[in-house]
């Protein structure tokens, strides 16, 4: 069995062990499991029920790890995508007015065209077309959303008299919740305690529990049976494929999909020195993200916390498998996640937003045509509430402005087309 497992995913060539790999995983799990407590609750405010989302959640990164696992064989966990979660609810749902299970139907199509783009030369011409300063305004952009979501939630900000936004007041009990919860996530954080996220929501929801904002009770209570919300599998809908709004939100989630992605496993095959296996991991991110759709969640992602994993020293997708047998096991715990509160998850979001916002240090700021689009980026995506308009302005800035200098030449012909085709869906878009 262990020679056949050393064959199958390369242990030696990759220079590793069954013992790593299984160690990795299980690294990368505890780093990554928070995912479901996060993304379900912010599915649930798309309207689909907490206990659908849980099950689409833990579905997904399980299929995902499958994909990863036998097809790309690297150590990078497939989970649904902070950012991306917050486009489905709050621009695809919310403000674009789809129902969640027409979402859910946007999100597999907008996968099929994602694996057309990986299982072609497109994923290479796509690559190559788009700056890299845009490619990094994309995670900065999203990191900037993730952290005012995160301070949202935790009262600390709020809709302010006179002000976009005024601070949240220490009397609140959610307030000091949360608070008290950031300084506790903060300082694991940094001293990168193993776990330190899921410490922080075990420990954030006792907080919340003697401040009395969790009601124990509810765990009695039946709610949705966890059996029920299997049902989520194949839920979505495609009653609204003909109108504008659905191909709009089609082309928004496809594009925040295929560069973010790019951009993500590009990273991480360099970060472990294989750069060879990312034609196969990408075309595994796709093809779970399509998974996605039908599994009733919003889509997976080549998450950040991979390079936990990649850190303990996973090189192959024994170290992924791993992880998804794990985030079977947790299913067994859905009534818990159930009450789990937002002072618990709002710090996660606004740690993780500031470790995206890192990669403002790679824009080049000498070069204003190059910077001065991926800017608009990072500040429209938290400004207008919607990650598809702020990505849309700055790919059509940036051609803009190298015609305007002259440096016309600089821009690939692939980036016309894509700047042309945020145009006509953001005119589309002010339309409808």
């Amino acid at each position: 069995m262990a020679n056949w497992i050393d064959r199958f995913f390369g242990l030696n060539e990759n220079g590793t062990t069954i013992k790593r790999e299984l160690t990795a995983g299980l690294i990368g799990f505890f780093t990554v499991v928070y995912i479901i407590a996060v993304n379900s609750l912010i599915l649930s405010e798309s309207g689909m029920p907490v206990e659908y989302a849980i099950i689409g959640t833990i579905a997904a990164a399980v299929v995902g790890a499958l994909l990863m696992g036998f097809w790309g064989n690297a150590p990078i966990l497939l989970v649904p995508g902070m950012g991306i979660n917050a486009l489905f609810s709050y621009t695809l749902v919310q403000s674009m007015g789809l129902s969640w299970q027409e979402a859910l139907a946007v999100v597999f199509v907008s996968g099929v065209i994602f694996a057309f783009v990986a299982f072609t030369r497109f994923s290479k011409m796509l690559s190559e077309a788009v700056p890299h300063s845009l490619k990094e305004a994309i995670t900065v952009g999203l990191g900037l959303f993730l952290m005012l979501l995160g301070l949202e939630k935790g009262g600390l900000v709020g809709p302010g008299d006179g002000a976009i936004l005024s601070l949240g007041s220490l009397s609140d009990p959610l307030v000091l919740a949360t608070v008290l919860t950031f300084l506790l996530a903060i300082v694991l954080f940094i001293r990168n305690v193993p776990g330190n996220f899921l410490i922080t929501i075990v420990l954030g929801t006792v907080i919340a529990y003697f401040f009395g904002m969790i009601d124990l009770s509810q765990l009695s209570e039946p709610g949705v049976n966890t059996a029920e919300a299997f049902a989520v599998f194949g839920s979505m809908s495609f009653g609204s494929i003909l109108s504008t709004t659905f191909w709009v939100a089609v082309f928004s989630l496809t594009m925040v999909l295929v560069f973010e992605n790019i951009g993500l496993v590009h990273g991480q095959v360099n970060f472990i020195g294989r750069p060879e296996k990312y034609t196969r991991a990408f075309q595994a991110t796709s093809v779970s993200t399509m998974a996605s759709g039908f599994l009733g969640t919003s889509p997976t992602v080549a998450s950040v916390e991979s390079a936990a994993a990649m850190a303990a020293g996973g090189r192959t997708g024994l170290t992924a498998l791993t992880t998804g047998f794990l985030f079977l096991g947790a299913a067994f715990f859905i009534p818990l996640i159930k009450i789990i509160p937002d002072s618990a998850i709002a710090p996660i979001l606004i740690i993780i937003g500031g470790l995206m916002l890192q990669n403002i240090k790679n824009l080049d700021m000498k070069d204003m045509s190059e910077t001065f689009p991926a800017l608009l980026i990072v500040a429209l995506i938290p400004f207008t509430y919607s990650i598809a308009d702020g990505i849309a302005i700055g790919f059509i800035l940036y051609p803009v402005l190298k015609v305007a200098i002259g440096k016309w030449r600089e821009v690939s012909p692939a980036l016309y087309v894509i700047a042309c085709l945020f145009f006509v869906n953001y005119v589309f878009h002010v339309v409808g």
